[in-house]
Formats: structure tokens, sequence, C-alpha cells
């Protein structure tokens, strides 16, 4: 029976329109919208005159493969209705484009507004128009005309089947099945693709392939001890020339499905032609006899996949590896599980034990890196087969070996080199024939991911992974009322009630209301973080503050699938939920509360640092904007890292690295015992905001030892060091490759643990002018400027995303663990720090030293030490004075030479990267670094603790002091004309006017240079003295004297 297909199709719900232009002279206009995508063209009924329009109607258009006649963009033009009123054509209302990539899945829908845009630049234009845009996979039920073609084929069928039987009751050759199916063409309409056609079978019609498979089907069925695996051993005898054609493999299995090799097994145990083993027209190389060396092996385990993005591996160094892909066996004398062992490079590797069907199965990949070509262990790749029965014995049931020097290379894009059948030699009279594919590839091979890999020593958790953070959702919960929830004890007494929500391990907590009449009103918004899928519920607890303890009052429980998503500020209705007794088995009512739910997709969830983000797209997918490029990251390898721990009284680092950016992270496989790891492996992301961050962190992994069970397992990952590169620094299309030092900052102080190698790309996809374009836009979502989060909530929400992040990965395959993530997205950086406070004042003052440069340069200039530059200064006051429209030119054209001059002396180092001299880390004190690193409530003795905190008395005297002295000018500045200090203020009120008078009749540019040249008299005109109005102004008064 086939199976139903689905179509998918875009639905586009139009709302409503606001605000629209009145076209129709009379003041209104009555408008509809037409709605284009893919060449399907529909429209909305009219709405007459009407300027805020409502239609509520679901438009639906087929979705096609990307085309170039047709583009992948949704146009929506809304136009007036030229029969309603007296004009005279389809008037333009405003138009809007939207890329399908914004579109999202049903049920992440939400109703969005988007302004309406010109046509052209002289059209008037304005007003909103509210679309609901997703995507429906529908069922496609299967066609049923095949059966009265069934029908008639199965009267002619019994004729000729009547005279022979005998030939039906047992499996008929591939030629013959194909004959006797040849009368019933019509029959394979109705059947389903049993097994994709060979390649000899292509040039063939589809009714002569799948006839084949059905009767098949039909005569395995009795003979079968698994009657699921035998319709795959019917097809005709095709040479193993492809490897996606066959995905026939019933038993449930860790490994991944084996492709089109298991088609020729197959057919040789159909055919029975097992002697004879032909070799004609192979590809691959030639064995050669040798003879085996029984010799240890290490058991291997069974590889799971990895998932590794195609790429062309341009900015890493290639490493070549000799691989081995051993994929079945058949004429084994033998009923036990066989395995395959491999002595390859100097390494002897065993393979899970084979899975029996009809043949034994492996379907594994070994990869062995090929460090020399001088090797001695190098020249010779031997496979053999052995048996393992229930003894620890294991019986030799033949071999393979292989020169090197004859495997061919291969390097993508090549195909894939098919798998063919060897005879194993030295195994007896009853040998049998393994089928296996050997060449040499680069880590670039489409087998890489799944293989067995020598630096990685097969470990099940050094594999390397592409992982995805989970969405995530700003869920904003507002508290409204509450009413009939007055305890019957507490008729005649103010009562205080409270809602505590929860949702996982969060928990908020309203303010306490006080009522009298059983009904309390809060208007409180609480802010959770929710991630998808959204399975969890948002549990509402009223609770009454009683003398002794809190009472609850009622719960209710609702499932985050039933609240509303939304992705601007638009007002969210309301509901009641009534409130049931958590305790009791009947739901009682207990009274109800009012609450206003929402999903707040306009906002950008952040689990990074501010300074370090690597995404600031909203959580809805409809707002996001277009791509501009792609960063390629090549994580080549480490030097000289440090022993992180000791086995076996030996020294051992085994490092992996983690780059994350945006939601993706990606894990490269962790090279095992080796201070100089190398990984070549190169990943890309798509860039959305060039001020970002890419975050690379290298680790030591202690997942080596989860296999032995042993205790070493649960130590966590440490910490080598970690490199930040900004997208922005990057010139587009040049590639970065640079050395960085590693450095991890402890109590103890810094440490170097290394150095790792990268390189970097971006790749420009878009114009210049939109990424320019990108710099004038805000950085985070409209939502964070309209309803702002303030910074401690902010945080807060920052560390349970955090946790929520850390707890979704750590439940991967292998696993990112906690402490590897908090690493990667500095979830300790806003801890107090004495070394930090020294760091960003050093920072303020280089910032304001530019400042103090040009005012000491202005106090040498006002005392004549260079007179030729306060002479050229005088005449520039002249200039500005007398010209004042040259005042900003001048200082645009200075500021553009001092830009143009500082071009010279540009960094032309690598990439930015820690600065130990910035951080202040070779200068810090212990005991600070001691303090940073304490956790909180501190764990240290009583009287460091003490003397910490008198250090941090002596610090917040200083502070108070300059805050006093900061509010003092100021209280200054105020009694100037407060009439504090009465005869300040008269002599400064009165000195005001005698100005202004001055002004009214000296014209202004004769009092700029006056005051201009009296600046910069000499000093020979000066006293030593402080000027009167500075006297005058420290003798003002101030609110310090009132301070108790």
């Amino acid at each position: 029976m086939q199976m139903a297909s689905t179509v998918r199709k875009l639905k586009v719900e139009v709302v409503e329109a606001r605000n629209l232009v009145p076209k129709d002279g009379h003041g209104t206009s009555s408008p509809y919208v037409q709605l284009d995508f893919y060449g399907q063209r529909k429209k909305t009924r009219t709405s007459e005159r009407n300027l805020n329009p409502t239609w509520n109607e679901v438009l639906e258009f087929n979705v096609g493969k990307p085309s170039q006649v047709f583009g992948d963009m949704l146009e929506v033009d809304v136009y007036h209705d030229k029969s309603c009123g007296p004009t005279t054509r389809n008037n333009f209302l405003g138009r809007i484009r939207l890329n399908s990539t914004q579109f999202v899945s049903k049920g992440e829908e939400a109703l969005i507004y988007f302004p309406l845009e010109k046509k052209n630049l002289f059209s008037w234009i304005q007003g909103d128009l509210g679309l609901r845009i997703y995507y429906v996979d529908e069922v496609v039920p299967p066609p049923s005309p095949p059966p009265p073609p069934i029908e008639e084929v199965k009267p002619e069928a019994p004729p000729p089947a009547e005279p022979a039987p005998p030939p039906e009751d047992q499996p008929k050759p591939p030629d013959e099945a194909g004959k006797q199916a040849d009368p019933a063409p019509p029959a394979n309409a109705d059947k389903p693709n049993e097994e994709p056609p060979a390649d000899q079978a292509q040039a063939q019609a589809a009714a002569i392939a799948q006839p084949e498979a059905a009767p098949a089907v039909e005569n395995a069925a009795p003979d079968a001890e698994k009657p699921t695996e035998e319709p795959q051993s019917e097809p005709p005898v095709v040479p193993p020339t492809e490897e996606s054609k066959d995905q026939v493999d019933p038993p449930p299995a860790t490994e991944p499905v084996q492709l089109g090799p298991e088609i020729e097994m197959m057919a040789a145990s159909v055919t029975q032609s097992v002697p004879e083993v032909k070799f004609a027209r192979s590809n691959g190389p030639q064995p050669i006899k040798t003879p085996f060396a029984q010799q240890s092996f290490t058991t291997l385990d069974p590889t799971q996949s990895m998932t590794i993005e195609p790429s062309s591996f341009d900015l890493v160094d290639k490493m070549h590896y000799l691989f081995v892909r051993v994929v079945k066996a058949r004429l084994l004398p033998t009923n036990g599980n066989p395995v395959v062992k491999i002595a390859a490079s100097g390494y002897d590797v065993i393979s899970k034990p084979a899975r029996k069907t009809n043949l034994f199965e492996w379907g594994q990949t070994f990869a062995f890196l090929r460090q020399s070509q001088d090797h001695s262990s190098s020249s010779i790749l031997e496979v053999s087969v052995w048996d393992t029965p229930s003894s620890q014995d294991r019986d030799f049931l033949g071999g393979i070996c292989f020169d090197v020097s004859d495997i061919p290379l291969r390097d993508p894009p090549d195909s894939p080199l098919a798998p063919q059948w060897y005879r194993l030699e030295e195994g007896g009279p009853h040998g049998g024939d393994l089928m296996l594919a050997t060449w040499v590839g680069t880590q670039a091979d489409e087998a890489f991911p799944d293989a067995w890999k020598t630096d990685t020593a097969g470990n099940v958790n050094s594999r390397a992974k592409v992982y995805q953070s989970p969405k995530l959702w700003y869920l904003r919960a507002t508290v409204v009322e509450a009413q009939d929830i007055l305890p019957l004890t507490a008729l005649n007494e103010d009562a205080s009630f409270q809602v505590r929500a929860q949702l996982g391990f969060q928990v908020l907590k309203t303010k306490l209301s006080v009522s009298r009449n059983g009904t309390s009103s809060w208007n409180e918004d609480l802010m959770f973080v929710a991630a998808e899928p959204m399975s969890d519920h948002l549990i509402f607890t009223v609770e009454s503050r009683q003398p002794k303890a809190l009472v609850t009052i009622g719960m209710a429980s609702i499932p985050l699938t039933a609240i509303e998503r939304r992705v601007d500020d638009r007002k969210v209705a309301s509901r009641w939920f009534s409130l049931e007794d958590p305790n009791g088995e009947k739901r009682d009512y207990k009274g109800r509360v009012q609450l206003r739910l929402c999903f707040d997709g306009g906002y950008h969830v952040m689990d990074e640092a501010a300074h370090v983000c690597s995404d600031f797209r909203p959580t809805a997918r409809q707002l996001w904007k277009p791509q501009i490029g792609n960063v390629v990251l090549g994580v080549i390898g480490c030097k000289n890292l440090m022993p992180m721990k000791t086995i076996n009284g030996k020294g051992s680092t085994d490092a992996y690295c983690v780059a994350k950016y945006g939601s993706k992270w990606v894990r490269t496989r962790t090279v095992c015992d080796s201070l100089d790891p190398k990984w070549n492996e190169q990943y890309t992301w798509r860039v959305y905001d060039p001020c970002t961050v890419l975050t690379v962190g290298v680790f030591d992994s202690w997942g080596v030892f989860e296999t032995d069970g042993s205790k070493e397992a649960t130590r966590p990952d440490f910490r080598i060091g970690k490199v930040r590169v900004r997208i922005s620094t990057l010139q587009t299309g040049r590639v970065y490759r640079n050395m960085y030092p590693l450095y991890v900052l402890s109590n103890s102080g810094k440490k170097k643990m290394g150095e790792v190698e990268i390189a970097i790309k971006f790749i420009r996809e878009a114009p210049t002018l939109d990424i320019l374009h990108v710099y004038s836009q805000p950085l985070l979502p409209l939502m964070h400027h309209i309803k702002p989060l303030g910074m401690v909530q902010q945080e807060m929400l920052r560390n349970t995303a955090v946790k929520i992040v850390s707890v979704h990965l750590s439940r991967s395959e292998p696993p990112i663990r906690r402490e590897v993530v908090l690493y990667m997205l500095d979830a300790d950086s806003q801890a107090f720090s004495m070394r930090k406070v020294r760091v960003n004042w050093f920072r303020v003052i280089n910032v304001i030293a530019g400042l103090i440069d040009i005012a000491r340069w202005m106090h040498d200039t006002r005392l004549w030490k260079n007179p030729t530059a306060t002479i050229l200064v005088h005449a520039l006051l002249v200039m500005l004075v007398w010209f004042p429209d040259l005042i900003v030119p001048t200082l645009a054209f200075y500021v553009f030479v001092i830009g143009v001059w500082n071009y010279r002396f540009r960094s032309r180092d690598p990439l930015p990267h820690f600065d130990p001299k910035i951080s202040l880390v070779d200068t810090v004190d212990r005991d600070e670094l001691d303090e940073e690193f304490d956790g909180l409530p501190s764990n240290r003795p009583d009287k460091m603790v003490r003397a910490r905190y008198d250090k941090l008395r002596m610090i917040g005297a200083r502070v108070q002091t300059s805050l006093g002295d900061f509010a003092t000018q100021g209280e200054r500045l105020q009694a100037l004309v407060t009439w504090r200090d009465p005869r300040a203020s008269g002599v400064f009120v009165g000195l005001c006017f005698v100005v202004a008078m001055i002004l009214y009749m000296v014209p202004s540019k004769m009092v700029a240079m006056a005051l201009g040249f009296y600046y910069l008299r000499h000093p020979i005109f000066r006293d030593r003295m402080p000027s009167p109005a500075l006297n005058f102004f420290r003798r003002l008064p101030s609110l310090s004297d009132r301070i108790m």
C-alpha cells in the first residue's frame, strides 16, 4: 500500500489594517489586499469606505521548489477598489515584501503589524497591515485507481501457474521472477517502492522493476524466519557501484544503515553464486598473500554518528587517513558472531560482533591516521575475520592483506568508493568472502564523521558534534486580580494575599495585597524564561499570610501550549482561571484569578554578557533581519599544552575545542593523550550582525573514563583557555590564521596553558551598503526599547537562561558539560572583583586621557610656553569669531586629520585577544585574586573575611568623599539663585543684569574676541592668585554642613 505524502502550503491570515490613506475623494477608502506568492495571486474581499478595515480571511498558497522565475518573496499590495466610489482606477494604498525565510510553522505564528511601504518616492502611504503567516503540512491521501487493474491480472495469472506448481513453491532466480511478473505491468501502481532500482535497472521501465520485488515477498514469506528481511534477498545481482540505493536493514542497530552494497549481498545468497567470486572491473586494490600474525588486539566499541557540516576544509590542513570500510561477509564456517581485526599504521583494532541476518553484517568504517610514509607498519594493511565462540579462544576464519601503496587516493567531491567482495585466505577448506572498501582520504571525507579514528582511541565520548541551543522565550505573566479568595476565618479582619508563580525551577512572587472583601489587586508583571518544546505547566498559587505561616488558598495550573504568542507590544486579553485546592481530591471552587499571559517573541533572550554577545536577534523568527554573511572557523590544533591530569603516573591531556556563535555550538573530537593535538576541523555560522563575538574554548576531558565506570567520570572538564573574535574586526574575504596564547586565571594567579591555532574568515553575502546600514540599527530588538527590562531583572533572566541552556546541552550525547557552558557564556562575569574595579578605573582614565591632554595643551598655550603656537591660536580665534560658520567644518576636518594620521599607526598584529596588561593579572595581589574566586557565602576564615571587610570600608570611604565633593559643586551652582547666601545671590543676579545689558548693546563677536584675548593674555598681565570668579564660586554655601 502506498504511503500518504504531505504537501507544504503557506497560509496567510489577513486580519486588519490601520490608518490607511483616503483615496476615494471623499475622505475614505475601500481597500482590499492582493497577495502574490510563487506565481499565485489571490485577494481578499473589499471593505467599503473604511480606513481601519477588518478582513479575517485566510488565503492559501502552494509552496513550490526554488525557482529562478518565481522568487521566494511574498508580495502584499493594498489597493482601493475603483468600483466603490468615484475613482476610475485601483489606487495604491501600500505594499509589503516579505522573504519566505521569515515564515514559521503552524503553532509558532503570531499577529504582526507590518508598516506599509511606498511603491516609489512620490507615493503618499501610511498605515499598518496585520498579518499572521505560517506553513502547514497537509496530508495528501494516496491515489486509489489501481484496484481494477489488479483484479484483471489475478484471473490471468492462475492459468500459466497451474501446469507448473513446483516452481512457485520455491524462490525463483531474478530473471525468471521478472518474466513471471511481465504480464502484469499495471500492478506496480499499487505497490510501494520496495527497493530503489539499481544502476542497470534504471534503464528499464518502472513497470518491470517493481514487479520483480512483488513475487519475492509472496514467495519468501513461508520459508523465512524473519519475514521482514526476506524481501531484501530477491533483487537481481547488481555490482556494488552505488551506496545510496538500499535502505533495507530491518533489525534495530546502533550503527547507521549501510547502503548500496547490501543489494549485492542479498543477491549473492539467492542466486547461490558463492563459488564464483569475481574481482573483474574492480576499482579497489588487489589483495596480496601475506601470513597473518596472531597478535593482541584492542576491543573496539561501537561508533555512533556525529554531525559535521559539509565543508571544503580550505582553512585547515589536510590530514590523510587510511579508511577501511567493512560491510559484510558470506559463507563463513561459523554460527556465531564473528569480528573483524584490522592492523594498519601501527594500530590493531577489533570491530563489533557481526549482526547475523542472511549474511554477517558489520557496516563499520575505520580511519587510521597516516603520520609518515616510512612507518614500518604502514606498508601493509591486514584484515582478518575471527570467530567469537563462548570460550575466550577465537578461531581464525581467514584474512586479506593489502599493500598500502596500491590503495587509491580519494578526495571529495569524488564519488564514494564501492565496496567489493574479496576471498578470505588461509581460513581453511571452507573459506568465505568479505565485502570491504579501502581508500586513502582526508578529514573532508563523508565517511570520516562516523568512522572509528585512531587519534580518539575509538571512545564514544570523543566524537565531534554540532549542537543547537534551545529556543528561549520570555514569558510575561501579569497578575491582575483575584476574587472570592477570602478565607472563612477572616471575614471581619484585613487579610494579606500574594500570588506565587512557578515554572520549573523558577519561582516568583507578587507583592502583598491587603483585602477585606475577598478581592485583591496586584497588576504586577512576572517574567520567566521558557524553552521549547513547551511541555511544562505554569502554576499559580494564591497564598494568604497568617500570623503563624502562609496558608495556600488555591492553585491554577496552565499548560504553556495554551498561552498566546506575540511579537510586539499589543494588548493581550486577560483571562479568568479558577483556583482549586491542591491537596483535596475533589476540585472545589476556591476563587478565581485574572491573568494576562503571553510569550514575548519581540525580545532577545540574553544568555551571554552584552559586551560579548554573539546574537541579538529576537525570539520570533518573523522579525529576523536578512543574513549579511558567513563566518568560517577552522580549528587547527594546540601546541605546548600543560598536562592536566596524571594517569598511571604519567601526565596526560585529552583536549577538545568548543566554539559558540549564536544558538549553534560545535565540539571537536577529543584527541586522547596528546600535548600537541591536531583537529583540523572546519565549521560555518550565519552572521546577521557584524557587532557580535565568536568564542572558542579549549578543555580537557574526563569523558574517556566513563566507559570504565570509574570515579574519574564524574569529574568536571578542566578549562584550558578561550579566545574571542569580534566579527566586525574581520576584513571581508581575508583569512586570519594565528596562534593565540591560552590563559587561565585562578586564585593562584595567571597561568599560560599553551597555545591554540585557529583560522577564521568572514564571507560577505549581502551588499556592502546593507552591511553599513546595520550599523545604524539598534543592537537589541524594538521591544527592548518599547518596554525595557531593568538591569537587575535582565541579569536574573540571563542567569536563568544560562541554567536552561546548560541543562539542555548536558543531555546531549556526547554532552557539553555544565562547567563548559558556564565558562563559555561567562556566567560569573558579574561577580565582585577588586581587580576588575581597578581595571575599570584605569579604563576611565584612559578614555579621558585625551581630554586631559587637550586641557594641558590649552594651559601651556595660554601661558605662552610655545609663543608660535599661541600666536597661531590667536589667529584661529579671530577667524572662528568673525566666521562662525567655519566652526563645525573645522572640527570635522580636524577629526578627519586625526583619523587619517592614526591609520598609519593602526595595529597590524593578529586579531585582538585577552591582554594580561590591561587585565592587571600580573600585578594583582594574591589576596584580591583569592577574594575574586571565593564563592558566596565565603568559606574563608573569619580573620581573612574581617580583613577584606576593613579594606572594603576604606575604599568605600574614598568613594563617599568623592560623591560628597561632586554633590557640593552641584549645590553651589544651585545656591547662585536660591538666596541661601543673600549677598552672594544679590551680587550674582546684579552681575547677570549688567552682562545682559552689555550684550544687548555690544555685538557678540566683539565680546567673544575680547574674552578670547583676555583668556590668552601674556603671563606678565596675570596674577598668580586664583581668579575672582573662582574665589566667588568656592565661597558659595552647600548642604554639607547640614549632614549629621
